[in-house]
């Protein structure tokens, strides 16, 4: 997408980021205490060069790869850290947060002391009650050969700074109509467990997300992080079309399916890639 060199290239972009995330604390955004933005886009430029597909920085437009290094910054996520990963669409680059960088990120809200995700497997004995208008957590019991058992839903508990407990909890079909509504479906379809968990923990984040007190740069960044996986209706038929355009020429016009994501993602589930630097002595997330 450019005749730069990529080392130049990287400069330019990660010159541009960090002008950006300046003026941002400037205004009031407050980075992790021990996060490393250098660290970070290391690590990002290091998995977007390796990535199974090619190089990203070749294949995406400087202008999205700078927006995701961007989000990615501001949001304190590294890729070093299984948080977060890059997936091209087309030219756009998109960053996505794996299901451990929703954690992180909603631990960073000032009323979240933790978060958890649990699946229900068939077989398994859940129960919840409403109290006070709200759901509850009444029981969960479950067996190990269960895991091998169908999926039934999925819960998420958010523990507030105050320790009260906040349930969501989502049904199977609900996750299903969640990934109806995702751009790619390759991660949902291998890693069913871990992904009906960020999803359940996506959804249980929007009320803390958008009523949190927190700066309104960070909160922006964590919507267009979740926004990025998903597509209106208009754009799925025009997906569509085209591609359906694209079979008939044979052509090698613009693809507008998102490109494979890589066998090694999401990176919550596979093994940590080496980072070109020493990744920070910071541990945020109980999982990881």
């Amino acid at each position: 997408m450019t005749n730069k060199t990529p080392a130049l290239l990287q400069k330019d972009i990660t010159d541009q980021v960090n002008q950006k995330v300046a003026a941002m604390q400037s205004d009031g955004l407050a980075l992790p205490p021990a996060y490393s933005p250098a660290n970070a886009l290391k690590s990002a430029f290091f998995a977007m060069t390796n990535a199974a597909g090619g190089n990203l920085l070749e294949k995406c437009t400087k202008e999205s790869i700078a927006n995701s290094l961007l989000d990615m910054v501001v949001q304190g996520l590294s890729p070093a850290k299984t948080q977060c990963y890059f997936v091209p669409y087309g030219s756009q680059l998109k960053m996505t947060r794996s299901y451990f960088g929703t954690q992180a990120v909603l631990k960073r809200l000032s009323e979240v002391n933790d978060v958890w995700a649990n699946v229900i497997y068939k077989g398994d004995d859940f129960k919840i009650a409403i109290q006070e208008g709200r759901e509850v957590l009444v029981g969960h019991e479950t067996a190990f050969a269960n895991r091998d058992n169908e999926i039934i839903g999925a819960y998420c508990i958010i523990e507030k700074a105050d320790g009260k407990q906040i349930l969501t909890t989502m049904t199977k079909k609900e996750i299903d109509a969640a990934w109806s509504q995702a751009k790619t479906k390759n991660v949902q379809n291998k890693f069913p467990q871990e992904m009906a968990k960020r999803t359940v923990i996506n959804r249980a984040a929007k009320a803390f997300v958008n009523t949190s007190d927190d700066s309104d740069l960070l909160i922006e960044a964590i919507n267009n992080t979740t926004a990025n996986e998903y597509q209106d209706d208009d754009e799925r038929k025009e997906a569509e079309i085209i591609e359906e355009i694209d079979q008939n020429a044979n052509s090698e016009v613009f693809d507008p399916k998102p490109a494979e994501i890589p066998e090694e993602l999401p990176n919550d589930l596979a093994p940590e890639q080496p980072t070109l630097i020493p990744d920070d002595p910071k541990e945020d997330d109980p999982y990881a």
